[in-house]
């Protein structure tokens, strides 16, 4: 499987800040990528340097084969853009947006048209695209530019928060279009705060902090890496001294959150056995019993509150 994005040394500085430090890493074909991290950590400015809007100040880029500072516009011609902030003309309709697209790409008219009239069907505006977009909600722009950015079929998708601030049948409805996407071998990078959303949709996920690279890695991974005490989540059917629970074998501490109990284990089995038998001993039943793998919101939590690079 070859890389449509090769980063490398990718540095860009404001004034006495530094952006982006030296960043390198690469997305393979096919896959989704997503780009994770605090504000101000350096994912938009990543972003509009893989994407030619701004330059960079040292290192390189090559997008689908193409170095992004030497020979950008066939690059450009592959991919699409989603940006966070809607970059749609208000002032004309839906369908006079998608036909500019057309023209842009160098797309005929013919297939601008059957393009257009999919894309706004499939993305629940066709009974809007003669309407003017300053009329538009939050949700239907950021619909209307998912559906630019598709007119000329890229091979590669930029989406900045493509789902921020959306209700939740505009963010069902792209999440859902992302995926079909993807089914279809769009190789799609993602920047993003969700991290649920990360979780259900990325094949892979770079932590960026301090404009620095911290983790690189599928989502799974990451989270078995990060959390090398496990945690078990147990209940009794009646009151359980502490001091109990945090001396038994293999049990790391106990804490008591409403009705249940938060065991941390760093052998979960040899814990686990001796819950039941603890149980067993004291007549306490066990009423629930379940083990917590760490999530991508204590992996991200963890990597972007540690100090240094």
């Amino acid at each position: 499987m070859s890389d449509v994005i090769e980063v490398r040394g990718l540095t860009k500085v404001f004034g006495t800040i530094t952006a982006v430090d030296h960043i390198s890493f690469d997305v393979r074909e096919g896959e989704i990528f997503g780009f994770l991290g605090p504000n101000g950590a350096g994912k938009t400015t990543t972003t509009r340097m893989l994407t030619g809007v701004i330059p960079m100040d040292s290192g390189s880029v090559r997008v689908l084969g193409h170095d992004v500072r030497t020979d950008p516009v066939p690059a450009k011609q592959r991919f699409g853009v989603v940006p966070e902030t809607s970059n749609a003309y208000v002032d004309l309709t839906a369908w006079q947006n998608l036909m500019l697209m057309g023209e842009l790409y160098g797309v005929d008219r013919a297939r601008t048209e059957r393009r257009s009239h999919d894309l706004l069907e499939t993305l629940g505006l066709a009974g809007r695209s003669d309407q003017k977009v300053r009329e538009y909600s939050k949700g239907m722009k950021q619909r209307l530019i998912l559906a630019m950015a598709l007119l000329h079929e890229p091979e590669l998708l930029f989406l900045d928060e493509p789902t921020s601030g959306l209700d939740v049948q505009s963010t069902r409805m792209i999440l859902s279009m992302l995926r079909a996407l993807n089914m279809d071998r769009t190789t799609i990078f993602l920047t993003t705060h969700n991290m649920a959303e990360a979780n259900r949709l990325c094949d892979r996920v770079g932590i960026i902090r301090g404009g620095r690279i911290v983790a690189i890695d599928a989502p799974e991974k990451l989270k078995s890496a990060t959390d090398r005490l496990h945690r078990i989540e147990v209940s009794f059917d009646g009151e359980i001294p502490a001091g109990d629970l945090a001396s038994l074998d293999g049990i790391a501490g106990a804490e008591r959150t409403g009705d249940k109990w938060q065991i941390t284990a760093d052998n979960p089995d040899q814990a686990i056995r001796s819950l039941v038998g603890f149980s067993g001993r004291h007549g306490a039943a066990i009423l629930t019993l379940q083990t917590l793998a760490p999530s991508l919101d204590d992996v991200f939590l963890k990597l972007t509150r540690e100090k240094g690079p």
